[in-house]
């Protein structure tokens, strides 16, 4: 069986192609917006389309798992963004564009909900704290990356070699999935919480800390979603607009 940082290493990768996916629009936004005749508000509702599914999905992601257990349903889930990537790659219809990043969306947001249950399952009671601070980077990692490197890729193989190279990269996180992850044995597993609730003022606890999260989450991606953009119309190129931009999320 892999040990834990084995597996946690494939989680990582996972979560973090669901960044580059995210970050993939913004961060060659102003070449896509010119190939797809869009201005920055439609590029704004393809950037925000990703997430709209959380919506709806996040609190049944966890049944969802349970349902159809946490692995199949990773795995589901990154079919789904690769489906919609291709979406992207094939056609540049707006109905065709909207589509795939709803589709990416959803698989996107069961990624999300159930890795870092995945993370817990394995670590629960034995450095928990280190290994969902690790797990947590993969964000901020997968951001800066893309910000950084996609627009050196879409300089030298257009926005057809962006798509391309997410598509590569959710691939990878399937195979990785696919191949080495595994459900923690019966003594790493956690104890069952079945039958048990949430006191009132832990209910409101945990509320009041999604919301302060939620703001803090919006206001930092509209720096990495719209800044690009910003310095590319003050004359900068999209690589070094992005590279700029990433110094946000390296400096964490």
């Amino acid at each position: 069986m892999p040990s834990r940082w084995t597996i946690l290493a494939v989680l990582f990768v996972a979560r973090a192609a669901i960044a580059v996916q995210f970050q993939s629009i913004a961060a060659i936004a102003p070449e896509l917006g010119k190939a797809l005749d869009a201005n920055l508000a439609d590029i704004g509702v393809l950037i925000g389309l990703y997430f709209a599914p959380g919506v709806a999905l996040a609190l049944p992601g966890g049944a969802i798992g349970r349902r159809f257990g946490d692995k199949a349903s990773v795995l589901a889930g990154l079919a789904m963004m690769l489906a919609g990537e291709m979406l992207l790659f094939t056609s540049t219809s707006w109905s065709v564009q909207i589509a795939a990043r709803l589709i990416s969306g959803v698989g996107g947001v069961l990624l999300n909900v159930l890795m870092t249950k995945m993370v817990v399952d394995w670590f629960t009671g034995r450095r928990i704290a280190t290994a969902m601070a690790i797990f947590i980077n993969s964000w901020p990692l997968g951001i800066a990356l893309t910000l950084a490197g996609l627009p050196l890729i879409r300089a030298e193989f257009g926005i057809a070699g962006t798509q391309i190279a997410v598509m590569a990269l959710i691939v990878a996180a399937l195979a990785l999935v696919g191949f080495l992850y595994q459900p923690p044995g019966p003594a790493a597993a956690p104890a069952s919480a079945e039958g048990s609730r949430l006191a009132k003022p832990a209910v409101w606890a945990v509320l009041l800390a999604g919301l302060i999260w939620a703001f803090y989450n919006v206001g930092f991606a509209m720096i990495f979603s719209f800044a690009p953009s910003m310095l590319v119309e003050r004359g900068w190129s999209t690589a070094a607009a992005g590279s700029a931009v990433s110094i946000v999320l390296w400096l964490p």
